[in-house]
């Protein structure tokens, strides 16, 4: 078993990127067959079949790459206006809505059943895939135990392996054909496997879910799990406003929830200067900080070297709604959410 799995490393050390810190003694071989022991064992108690289970651990590869991504992610520098303008492209919105006239009866079907309205769902598929366009180029278990065998998050790994091998066998897919990013997510609207256990739904009716070759059953899936983070279609996602030039930059993270009549009282307008809706619905207030900084800073030395210069510009930012939220838990990010609204907007 060992002299195939030696054979397997020469093999394929000229098909594998950054081959070589596997080759300088840094991959332990025993630590590896440790780990796939472990699966084997797992996936057996939790009823995965037989077949499965060979068919997973049948020459999984270490990928390098994959541990060096995982350990170079770049931080994120693009201002909030920036990322919208990378995001929210007139590329994205094009083809977003031809994918609406291309997919009618399939968004009717999904607004109906979860109550996720279509330029939402088209919004979400143009962020996470730009409508199917990026495919991902890595086999999920090669990512998953790579992941694993680095061991800074082997637990959320495995776990993600082993609802992947369930989800081949419930769905009667071949593992090993099923690609993903180097962090494990797949398909149309990337799921992660554990996602996919939880709300994958079938879309078109064949009793299967494949959420990477089946539209319809991405569009359910994604619908779904929308829905049961409680999505409610009769609110707006965030509203652009203006803030007077000296906001308390402090209340500007999301995390303050004030009604929309104490936002108005502390000076939150609408862009043009006329008054937000003075209803008691409850919002949260985000703007790009770090760039109000540097605007507030540029303006300071301004106004110390010539006294005739234009006061500070008015803050833009933005009102968050409940279904900012929603959209913060399929993922974390405040600029995620804001595009998510935007680009849902220019699709409407």
């Amino acid at each position: 078993m060992r002299f195939k799995f030696f054979a397997w490393l020469f093999a394929t050390a000229v098909l594998v990127p950054n081959y070589a810190i596997a080759m300088r003694g840094e991959f332990n071989v025993d630590r590896w067959y440790e780990m796939l022991d472990s699966v084997r064992a797992r996936a057996a108690s939790e009823k995965v079949s037989d077949d499965m289970i060979k068919s997973t651990l049948h020459g999984p590869a270490f990928i390098p790459s994959i541990i060096k991504s995982d350990k170079n992610q770049a931080e994120f520098k693009l201002t909030l206006d920036g990322y919208l303008s990378r995001t929210v492209n007139p590329m994205r919105i094009s083809t977003g809505k031809k994918m609406r006239a291309k997919y009618p009866t399939m968004l009717s079907r999904v607004e109906n059943k979860y109550g996720v309205p279509p330029h939402v769902m088209l919004a979400f598929w143009g962020m996470e895939s730009n409508y199917g366009a990026i495919k991902s180029r890595h086999k999920l278990t090669d990512a998953f135990f790579t992941l694993m065998y680095d061991g800074r998050r082997k637990t959320f790994f495995e776990n993600q392996l082993i609802a992947l091998m369930k989800i081949a066998d419930k769905n009667k897919l071949e593992i090993n054909d099923i690609q993903g990013s180097w962090a494990g997510a797949m398909g149309h609207f990337q799921f992660i496997p554990t996602t996919l256990v939880q709300y994958g739904a079938d879309g078109n009716g064949d009793g299967r879910i494949d959420i990477i070759n089946n539209i319809g059953d991405a569009m359910f899936s994604a619908g779904n799990y929308l829905n049961k983070l409680g999505w409610n279609k009769n609110e707006r996602i965030v509203r652009q406003v203006v803030l007077p030039a000296d906001f308390d930059v402090s209340l500007l993270d999301g995390k303050t929830k004030l009604t929309l009549p104490q936002w108005t009282a502390l000076g939150v307008t609408n862009p043009d200067g006329s008054a937000i809706p003075q209803n008691e619905m409850v919002a949260g207030l985000v703007a790009d900080v770090a760039q109000i900084s540097q605007i507030r800073d540029s303006a300071t030395s301004e106004i110390a070297s010539d006294t005739d210069v234009a006061p500070m510009p008015v803050i833009t930012a933005y009102l968050t709604y409940p279904n900012f939220y929603r959209i913060k838990k399929w993922n974390n990010s405040n600029w995620y959410a804001i595009a998510i609204a935007n680009l849902a907007d220019q699709l409407h």
